[in-house]
């Protein structure tokens, strides 16, 4: 186990400075539409204010789940190397008129790095320790918990079926997964994205998955977050 640990992490990597990872999910209380037009536009002026002065130290990416869910109405996906990035933000944002009408429903954190299952040779993966979002329309988001049965298992056992896992998502290229690391800093394991052109490709992957031998060790895959890429201008526009 120490060697492939060792292969998936040099020591350069372990000592470049981690990247964080947050979704944070927002729920819109109903009452902001009862207020005058004028106080609701500046109250969106406020946050779109704050969210754009907040681009130049971190990668934000907006998605709207408007109509998809009933417990959040759009997310943000958040990467800083500065934990203080991720408190500042939210801090400014909740005090605009508009976030003193919104709830945070939902917040995931976790860092990158390397997985241990891909080697330097894996073809068709980038074996990079930093997520780089893409530009997808979608983005599919869940925390995700394996069984304590799995990490008792031997390392080439689990190796061979994540090599399977592996060959699936192949498959189902460009489907691009991110996977992020909550262990010790939140309630979940992982924190998985998965960016793809549309909703009926990800379902496609995820059955397929599930008949994987490495499937029946997971404990925990819900909730599962369908959102769509869309700038914040327009999400704002969509709360009214």
């Amino acid at each position: 186990m120490t060697e492939t640990r060792e292969r998936a992490q040099s020591r350069e990597e372990r000592q470049a400075p981690a990247q964080y990872i947050n979704y944070v999910f927002f729920k819109l209380d109903p009452a902001w539409r009862r207020l005058p037009e004028g106080e609701r536009e500046r109250g969106k002026r406020e946050f779109l204010e704050v969210y754009e002065r907040h681009r130049e130290n971190m990668l934000l990416r907006s998605y709207s789940l408007m109509g998809l869910r009933a417990d959040a109405d759009f997310m943000v996906w958040r990467i800083s190397y500065d934990l203080e990035d991720f408190e500042r933000m939210t801090g400014e944002l909740v005090k605009t008129g508009l976030g003193r009408y919104l709830q945070v429903s939902h917040s995931y954190f976790a860092i990158s790095r390397r997985s241990i299952y891909v080697g330097e040779h894996t073809p068709g993966f980038e074996n990079r320790q930093y997520i780089v979002p893409g530009e997808g329309e979608y983005l599919f988001v869940y925390p995700f918990v394996k069984t304590r049965r799995w990490y008792s298992l031997p390392l080439e056992e689990r190796q061979r079926m994540m090599n399977e896992h592996m060959q699936i998502g192949r498959k189902h290229y460009p489907i691009k997964n991110n996977t992020a690391y909550s262990f010790g800093i939140d309630d979940y394991e992982f924190i998985l994205s998965f960016e793809a052109e549309s909703p009926r490709h990800f379902q496609d992957l995820m059955m397929e998955l599930r008949e994987s031998e490495a499937s029946s060790y997971t404990e925990l895959d819900t909730p599962i977050f369908t959102c769509r890429s869309k700038p914040m201008p327009q999400i704002l526009d969509f709360l009214g």
